[in-house]
């Protein structure tokens, strides 16, 4: 069954990164289509013993398809069709946006990793909020009550001054927030110009504050809310942040999103450098990854969930997280390299741990 990375040597390796995403995730969601779609959906769908619940809604799997992969909410049904216990779209912004020019996506597959400056491609707010009610009813229709996840997470337009951010995010929560099964702010992506200032503490604060506020008030109930940080935090801004969630309380941290660094790598340093800016995502993230998740439970005890993500690959990087404290684990860059039957491997695995 594991025959993707030899499909990928032969077909997608020497092909542009963002081309080979177009027609990878073109081709998964016309196989949901067919009527092999739905023999997919029973052969990867998670077994019942990896049920998880966090932030008070219930997840079929701790595992779940991280933020990035589906910036338009359009492939929703057919990536829960290949077992993510839940998809996180976006991210997406109050106003649609084409992102940075192109290339802006490149592998390192000596190091199973990928540096992206994509710059928040997507359709905006108000394009993506009626597709994403159209996949949570068709979702349910599938699955009944107990269907996968859909969160979504939103961040700053680029063209809006920093000092609007608040108002940008708010256009954001207003739509989304009603066919959200949770909420992430984004403050960590590197390819916005400022957008990890907002990350201290003092322009933090009120930002998740109106957040919430209007989240809540458009959704008509409680939206779980979370935020998502940067793996290069100092320990103290951890604890900060930890400290900042508690007192807000929110529902959970997403730790993390992408490096700017670029040490612990096999490929050569010349072509690493030829590849520009952008965010580290993949194997090289995952021991800092693991380190940022430690120290935040170990900051915020049981109080709150965190979502671990960075470099995660196998069914045991999964048990790991979950033992060092994640209530629930996603991963993306693998996806890319391990293929369609990836988070399928990743269940069957968990699941026999837990077996044993």
């Amino acid at each position: 069954m594991h025959f993707y990375p030899t499909f990928f040597r032969l077909v997608f390796s020497g092909m542009d990164a963002e081309r080979a995403h177009r027609i990878g995730f073109a081709l998964i969601r016309a196989v949901d289509r067919t009527p092999v779609g739905w023999g997919l959906r029973r052969f990867c769908a998670p077994d019942a013993s990896l049920a998880t619940t966090a932030f008070g809604v219930r997840f079929p799997s701790p595992f779940g398809l991280a933020a990035g992969f589906d910036k338009a909410g359009k492939g929703v049904l057919s990536l829960t069709a290949l077992g993510f216990g839940h998809v996180e779209i976006g991210t997406i912004t109050g106003q649609a946006q084409p992102g940075n020019p192109a290339p802006r996506l490149f592998r390192l597959v000596e190091d199973r990793a990928v540096i992206n400056r994509m710059g928040f491609n997507n359709d905006g707010a108000a394009a993506v909020a009626p597709r994403l009610w159209s996949a949570r009813q068709r979702l349910t229709r599938r699955h009944g009550a107990h269907r996968p996840v859909v969160g979504v997470n939103i961040g700053k337009t680029k063209k809006v001054d920093i000092a609007d951010a608040v108002a940008d995010y708010l256009v954001s929560a207003r739509e989304l927030a009603p066919v959200a099964d949770y909420l992430v702010v984004n403050v960590s992506s590197p390819n916005t110009p400022g957008l990890r200032l907002l990350q201290s503490v003092e322009s933090l604060r009120p930002l998740l504050e109106a957040v919430r506020t209007t989240a809540d008030d458009a959704a008509g109930r409680h939206v779980p809310l979370l935020v998502k940080i940067a793996p290069d935090l100092t320990d103290q801004d951890l604890d900060d942040v930890g400290a900042l969630a508690l007192d807000l309380g929110l529902d959970g941290i997403v730790a993390t999103n992408t490096t700017i660094t670029r040490g612990n790598l096999t490929t050569d340093a010349t072509t690493v450098m030829a590849k520009g800016v952008g965010g580290l995502s993949g194997a090289p993230l995952k021991a800092r990854s693991l380190e940022v998740l430690t120290r935040l439970r170990a900051a915020v005890g049981d109080r709150l969930a965190i979502v671990s993500v960075g470099g995660v690959e196998t069914p045991d990087d999964v048990v790991e997280r979950l033992e060092a404290g994640a209530t629930l684990v996603q991963g993306y860059t693998a996806f890319l390299y391990e293929g369609p039957f990836w988070a399928r491997r990743i269940n069957r695995g968990i699941a026999r741990r837990r077996a044993a």
